[in-house]
Order: structure tokens, then sequence, then C-alpha cells
């Protein structure tokens, strides 16, 4: 059975920093894309980041909006995918996910993601 576990959200200020980790089991995790998206309330889940497996080179892709702030890594020896998140703006404030998808390609598409993980709050004040 496949789990993903989301940590590391909180309550920051804006300009501040945090990073989200997403820990992996019941998966080949080097063979899947990364991916993680947010939902803030009222609104659709929306794609933040992803990083293909090992064998796509471990390409990134993100959403404009976070382009430049936002930092997705990947450490395949402990099954774990990382959000770093630096200038947080109120904007930014969502539940984040962590999802996982066997395509070989990154995906923006929430319905490519195959598992996906129990989101983790992350709210930035102004």
């Amino acid at each position: 059975q496949v789990h993903l576990v989301e940590a590391g959200g909180g309550l920051v200020q804006a300009g501040a920093s945090l990073r989200l980790s997403c820990a992996a089991s019941g998966l080949t995790f080097s063979r899947n894309t990364m991916g993680w998206f947010r939902q803030a309330p009222g609104k659709e889940r929306e794609f933040v980041a992803a990083i293909s497996w090992s064998g796509g080179g471990g390409s990134t892709r993100y959403a404009d909006s976070v382009k430049g702030r936002f930092t997705i890594s990947r450490d395949n020896a402990k099954s774990t995918v990382y959000l770093q998140m630096n200038s947080l703006k109120p904007e930014d404030t969502a539940v984040y996910y962590c999802a996982a998808t066997n395509r070989l390609a990154v995906s923006t598409t929430p319905g490519n993601y195959n598992y996906w993980g129990q989101g983790t709050q992350v709210t930035v004040s102004s």
C-alpha cells in the first residue's frame, strides 16, 4: 500500500521560508515523478512544482506564481521529496499536497497523479 506523508507546514509571516517534506513508502520512489499541489479555500487544486523520476534526469517544472521562490528536490535514498519555499506571500496560503505518478514526464495535471498525501497546511500572514 502506498503512503505519502507530508510534513513541515505551519504559520509564518510574509517573507519567511518553510521547507515541506513528503516521505513515500510502498512504491519504487526513484521510478515515480513527484509533484506538489496546493488548494486554498474555495479554489481548485493547483499545480505548484514537479520533479521527474531519476531516469528522466530529475527535470523540474514550476508554476509561474512560485518560479524563483520555490525549489523542488528529491532524495531517492530517503524516498523523500522536498519543497523549499522562500519569500512566502499571503497568497501562498493553502493546504499543500504531495503526489506521485508513474508517468515518465512531469505533469501539471492532478488527474495524472496516482497517489496523494493527506496534505499539510501552510498559512502566511501579512
